[in-house]
């Protein structure tokens, strides 16, 4: 269950991420609003995981899936150039997440 639980809260640091990017500066309600309630979910949810996986294990497949799903996501909206190496690098860091998880 931490593993699923740190996975999600990964993936919320990505949301966060990108809404702190919309916020402008917590000028804008929405974005601030998505951004409140997604880190304190996304910090929530690594600490629980926590209980159960080593810190620096789990910071470090948290950092990794959300860092990865942020450039995704900008590369999707056009905000993020897109290159075959961009995607070789991202390919290794998801490969990265996945090998922690295997040698845990």
């Amino acid at each position: 269950m931490s593993w699923f639980v740190l996975v999600l809260s990964g993936a919320l640091e990505a949301v966060w991420a990108t809404a702190l990017d919309r916020s402008e500066g917590f000028t804008r309600l929405w974005p601030t609003v998505v951004f409140g309630i997604s880190v304190v979910a996304s910090m929530g949810g690594l600490a629980y995981a926590m209980r159960d996986l080593p810190v620096g294990t789990a910071y470090a497949v948290w950092v990794g899936i959300g860092a990865a799903l942020t450039v995704v996501y900008g590369m999707l909206t056009g905000a993020e150039p897109v290159s075959v190496v961009r995607l070789l690098l991202i390919a290794g860091l998801v490969g990265c997440v996945i090998g922690l998880k295997l040698t845990h």
